[in-house]
């Protein structure tokens, strides 16, 4: 989460599919399936009538041959009809200062902190890092630093650009780069800088001639051989490509481009070749495609160069987890708080995850007859102890998909007469949150679109949400309350379709539109989504409740299957699937062997430029891996893939040193109970006498024992 300060609280690879790559929206046929492959490629300044003119390129890449699923078509959507049907409301909070006239405000980014704030903020673009100043702009190389609990590596500007800049605005962004424009007094384009997550370069293209300076601490970028100019800051060496350097100045004529790179601590030849050869040709933005089926959920990550020949990326870890398709890698590697970056060759970053389609229910066959018992006494306790619904927009939705979630069980065991009045309150009271004109007659309990944030905004709000804060969390469980209420009521999906598919695209629009941005949420890059809407941060932009956005995208996958929204099921499927990889490799169960000295199993807050051992609400152990687990529904079986069971128990081990009876002691269990059928059956007993403060308000009784018996009787991982 972002600003809770108290709580709720062997070698297989696919064989390779060529396909073109164009900078518009590509096609293909969709298979009708739930998982089908869905295609998103589109240009890096689609749907955005303030892109950068003057003879700026979208750029191209070349041909190459992607593996794994087949691309297909996105979901289509009209999403200026969507946000009319509900009032327009100024409620947002929030105020995108250097932001180009008609730009859509790139709100939950890894850059949003150049956007946003008095004073902008460094960001992290992985492997480097960047700040704007008052003239031009600082790069750096971020080194990381570790104690017992954090990893940090912040901004420290190893190079520093000088163009005589008075302001600058984002004139373009896509969920992986962003370009801004360096302003004169007078409000004119000296030229565009674009930076992309996971390029190592960031260049400048003057608009107008232009005379740069490249200072490092103590010298400047001096002329050398093979056409790329270097420095040395010390602990990091840069190369320059552009223009004419000489004695620290670059000149660059109107259209002309420079770009300036860091090089991999000891490079290689082959290294200082392929980064010298590649800069000359500048990225200008990054198209995002996936695909999906029975076993892989792919991403690819093509990186546009306004020439179109080759550039290179780095690889973050959960790029290298499990089976991935060949790469031309091997270049060196740079540091990071999320381990070693490996330098590739090449335009195309294709990158898999296991597949997790939705799901709405554990599997309980093979649990015992006295376990069934159990469940469904705790289950009549459950619905009899249930409180009227709050009214705001995240303890609304979680209470939502709490019921919902009881009612499921019951009926799945049989006892529908135990849920039934549950349903109809719970039914109710998704119908007043999905009435499009509620907030004209009530403030609270409904939602309005704020044109100047281009974003919907749930009233009553909470934990930030009218800043754009947390969407992704707050909209996922009222998609999955609606997607499991009316998974088999073809009519209520409906009625309550316009408001929940706004919902829908708010945080995950598959396409970019002058209404909402693409993915406002997710990094097709990090493979995670990013919590904060404006991100106020000197560490840059960051997420904690990991868990939480798997659980947003599951709810956006039953939404869609309930409202029989196949190519949306499918981009749920590719999304729940990459944070659920993402979620393990980054937080849950991380390779920390790099990082000596931190003295913990896991990490539960995660930056750009940080990683820390805590929350936003509280320093208890219990509490920051239970922020991980919540609200462990069915999708969270997912937690144990891959994963070493005695990383389970050790990080179990590490929240309980005083037992269960502790906030989020529910959750400790049913992640114990992933460790293997042992565990589970010591959860089992620990769970029938725990105590109700350790259940968490998310979750109920009846959760915990089916979530620890389906545990018991079909091993996961």
């Amino acid at each position: 989460m972002t600003t809770r300060m108290t709580e709720h609280l062997t070698d297989v690879r696919p064989p390779p599919t060529s396909r073109r790559r164009w900078w518009i929206v590509g096609t293909a046929v969709a298979v009708a399936v739930a998982l089908v492959a869905v295609l998103v490629a589109v240009a890096p300044w689609a749907g955005d009538d303030s892109a950068p003119t003057d003879g700026a390129a979208p750029g191209s890449a070349p041909d190459a041959d992607v593996s794994g699923p087949s691309d297909a078509t996105p979901p289509e959507v009209d999403p200026a009809a969507l946000v009319a049907a509900v009032p327009a409301e100024p409620v947002a909070k929030i105020d995108p200062v250097r932001l180009a006239p008609g730009v859509v405000p790139p709100s939950n980014r890894w850059y949003s902190g150049l956007v946003f704030g008095d004073q902008p903020q460094p960001v992290f673009a992985e492997p480097l890092s960047f700040g704007l100043t008052g003239s031009g702009f600082t790069l750096g190389l971020p080194d990381p630093t570790v104690d017992a609990k954090v990893v940090i590596a912040p901004h420290v500007p190893a190079v520093t650009v000088d163009a005589g800049a008075t302001s600058a605005q984002i004139s373009a962004a896509d969920p992986v780069s962003v370009t801004i424009d360096l302003l004169d007094g007078a409000g004119e384009v000296l030229g565009r800088v674009v930076l992309a997550a996971g390029s190592p370069f960031v260049s400048l293209t003057a608009q107008k001639d232009l005379t740069l300076s490249s200072a490092v601490s103590g010298g400047s970028f001096e002329a050398g051989d093979g056409g790329a100019a270097t420095a040395d800051a010390g602990t990091s060496q840069w190369g320059l490509v552009g223009g004419t350097t000489d004695g620290g100045s670059t000149t660059l004529s109107a259209g002309q481009s420079a770009s300036w790179y860091a090089l991999p601590p000891d490079a290689s030849a082959a290294a200082e070749a392929t980064l010298r050869s590649a800069a000359a040709d500048p990225v200008t933005g990054v198209e995002v495609s996936y695909g999906v089926d029975e076993t892989v959920a792919r991403t690819t990550l093509t990186y546009l160069t306004a020439g179109g020949t080759p550039t290179a990326y780095v690889l973050m870890p959960h790029h290298n987890a499990g089976d991935q398709p060949r790469r031309d890698c091997g270049l060196g590697a740079y540091p990071s708080v999320y381990g070693d970056l490996e330098l590739c060759a090449g335009s195309s970053l294709t990158s898999f995850a296991p597949a997790l389609p939705a799901a709405a229910e554990l599997d309980l066959d093979g649990i015992s007859k006295d376990e069934r018992t159990a469940i469904v006494d705790a289950l009549a306790a459950d619905v009899a102890a249930t409180p009227a619904f709050p009214s705001d927009t995240y303890f609304g939705g979680k209470a939502l998909n709490r019921a919902a979630s009881l009612v499921v069980l019951g009926e799945q065991l049989g006892v529908p007469d135990v849920v039934a009045d549950l349903r109809s309150t719970t039914v109710d009271a998704l119908r007043e949150w999905a009435q499009p004109d509620g907030c004209a007659e009530r403030d609270a309990r409904c939602v309005v679109y704020d044109e100047t944030a281009r974003s919907v905004i749930g009233l009553t709000p909470s934990f930030g949400s009218e800043e754009l804060n947390d969407h992704h969390f707050h909209y996922g469980y009222f998609l999955a309350a609606a997607g499991l209420l009316a998974q088999d009521d073809a009519s209520l999906a409906d009625e309550l379709a316009p408001v929940m598919n706004l919902l829908a695209q708010d945080i995950a629009a598959a396409l970019p539109s002058d209404e909402l941005p693409q993915l406002r949420a997710f990094d097709p890059y990090a493979g995670h989504s990013w919590a904060s809407g404006t991100s106020p941060f000197a560490d840059g932009n960051n997420q904690e409740s990991s868990s939480e956005a798997v659980t947003a995208w599951n709810g956006l996958g039953l939404w869609a299957r309930a409202s029989a929204q196949p190519e949306l099921e499918t981009q749920a499927t590719w999304l729940a699937s990459t944070e659920a990889l993402t979620a393990r490799t980054y937080w849950t169960a991380p390779d920390l062997e790099q990082f000596e000295g931190f003295e913990h199993t896991m990490m539960s807050l995660n930056w750009g430029g940080k990683r820390d051992y805590a929350t936003w609400f509280s320093p208890e152990p219990n509490a920051i891996l239970g922020i991980q687990l919540i609200p462990m529904g069915p999708v969270q079986t997912a937690m144990a893939t891959g994963v070493d069971p005695e990383r389970i128990r050790a990080s179990v081990e590490e929240a309980t040193p005083g037992g269960y009876g502790v906030q989020f002691g529910g959750y400790l269990l049913m992640y114990r109970a992933l460790a293997g059928p042992d565990d589970a059956a010591a959860a089992w007993t620990e769970a029938t006498s725990l105590p109700d403060v350790a259940v968490d308000d998310g979750s109920s009784r009846s959760a915990m024992l089916a979530f620890i018996a389906s545990a018991k009787a079909r091993p996961v991982g």
